[in-house]
């Protein structure tokens, strides 16, 4: 009878030693001797490794001691008690097989690599520690996002990634289109989008937002969750032109019920991470970033501070530090100056709210001051701005007037303003960037590390 294959977190889980124990995985370490072998396999279910333990009686023992470093192995052994220190098994093999070996120029070898060379190999670099850890951590956290929103009666909705619309009305859109790029249709001089295949311009989502403010008007209380795209041409550390968006929306709620949401999920998320994720979130702590799991804790049982807008510019003006970047009234806050405010101005996590209209998107609730809307951002110690979101404007003439005023034709979002004149009611929502929160929970600094593929300008190559 076949053995079946056991995952190495479960064999390094056991509570007694195990005969006829069948596992499968990579070498990440092969050690030579004469009368033994020893080889470190892994199988990507956890961080450590499984020692393999080959001696000349057993059988494929010549050929699998000369394995190469990343080798596909099946084994069949003994799960024995470990007499070498740091591990609490090993695996007395009985019979080896190579699946499938490598060559001398496998590029990962037992030494550090750069970030920026294992990005180079993207289609490998999932089998190096830091990411193997980052990529268990991505999956661990889209279960807990799922988790946190079923728990409180979400209803989950798939907003369409090719739109018509420009949420943002920033114009960073990836146009998708089916007409010749060389001899395109024209009208009067202008390309004849009338001729594509749906029969207007359209692009890649940049949000889900106004899809999902369809469906809260339904259903109440929805989220979604899925891919997002900027055809921003920008080489930081924080932008990719693919990335994941949570976006919830809530009927019936206003700036105070998003913010309220926004503490819960963080909050949620970070607790789940400590308590699931601990031997990855150990890596990240000793490797990565030092404090990780102190700040992360700290955050997990902080108070949630609410200052305005217009009381942070009053602070970051008066404040004794030399920014970079002048402070004024009516302009954006940029990161350094988030950090400052949550670092050393109320010393945890911060939502600013009631930002300038001027700043802000034309679907963000107007304040009776005539001058803000009703939009908050949530900033976190050590990075800045992590949440963002606002009360929807509902109210029909306000919301079409807002349109007009920045430039958007009312009559290209009729759908949108269909909500506001039947059944409109108080809603509020938030997004929230999952590689933002990833970079957060594990100290790493870029964001190209924390997507299995990333698409940034000059870069579609895995």
């Amino acid at each position: 009878m076949r053995s079946r294959r056991i995952r190495i977190k479960n064999a390094l889980q056991a509570s007694r030693a195990t005969t006829g124990m069948c596992v499968c995985g990579w070498a990440r370490t092969v050690r030579r001797g004469k009368e033994v072998t020893f080889i470190a396999l892994n199988d990507g279910s956890c961080l450590a490794n499984l020692q393999v333990v080959l001696t000349p009686e057993m059988e494929g023992f010549e050929s699998a001691s000369r394995c190469g470093t990343g080798a596909a192995l099946h084994v069949e052994g003994d799960l024995v008690v470990s007499p070498a220190a740091g591990q609490s098994w090993e695996l007395h093999a009985r019979k080896i097989k190579i699946l499938g070996d490598t060559d001398s120029d496998y590029p990962l070898q037992k030494k550090r690599h750069s970030f920026e060379f294992l990005r180079s190999i993207a289609h490998l670099r999932p089998r190096a520690n830091t990411f193997s850890a980052v990529f268990r951590m991505r999956s661990a956290l889209y279960f807990a996002i799922h988790r946190f929103f079923r728990e409180r009666g979400f209803l989950y909705v798939h907003t369409p990634i090719i739109t018509a619309n420009d949420c943002e009305g920033a114009g960073e859109v990836f146009r998708v289109t089916t007409l010749s790029p060389e001899q395109p249709p024209l009208a009067e001089g202008d390309v004849d989008w009338r001729q594509d295949f749906f029969g207007e311009r359209t692009g890649l989502t940049v949000s889900g937002q106004l899809q999902g403010e369809m469906f809260a008007t339904a259903f109440s209380d929805i989220y979604t969750f899925g891919p997002t795209f900027r055809a921003e041409n920008s080489n930081t550390s924080r932008h990719a032109a693919e990335f994941w968006m949570i976006e919830p929306e809530m009927a019936f709620a206003d700036l105070a019920d998003d913010c309220a949401l926004a503490e819960d999920f963080l909050r949620y998320l970070v607790r789940f991470v400590l308590e699931e994720c601990a031997e990855d979130l150990t890596f990240f702590h000793q490797r990565i970033e030092s404090g990780l799991i102190d700040k992360l804790e700290k955050l997990a049982g902080a108070d949630f501070s609410v200052m305005s807008y217009s009381e942070a510019v009053e602070r970051l003006q008066n404040a004794s530090t030399a920014f970079e970047f002048p402070v004024a009234w009516g302009e954006d806050l940029q990161s350094e100056h988030e950090r400052y405010l949550t670092e050393q101005v109320v010393g945890g996590p911060l939502f600013v709210t009631d930002y300038p209209a001027d700043i802000k998107a034309f679907y963000m609730r107007n304040n009776d001051d005539g001058r803000t809307v009703a939009a908050m951002d949530l900033l976190v110690p050590r990075v800045g701005e992590i949440i963002g979101g606002s009360q929807r404007e509902e109210r029909f003439e306000v919301l079409e007037g807002k349109m007009r005023k920045t430039g958007i034709e009312p009559q290209n979002l009729r759908w949108y303003l269909d909500t506001r004149r039947w059944g409109s009611c108080p809603h509020a929502g938030f997004g929230l960037g999952f590689e933002r929160l990833l970079m957060y929970v594990t100290g790493m600094e870029n964001i190209r590390d924390v997507i299995p593929f990333p698409r940034t300008p000059g870069n579609a190559r895995f």
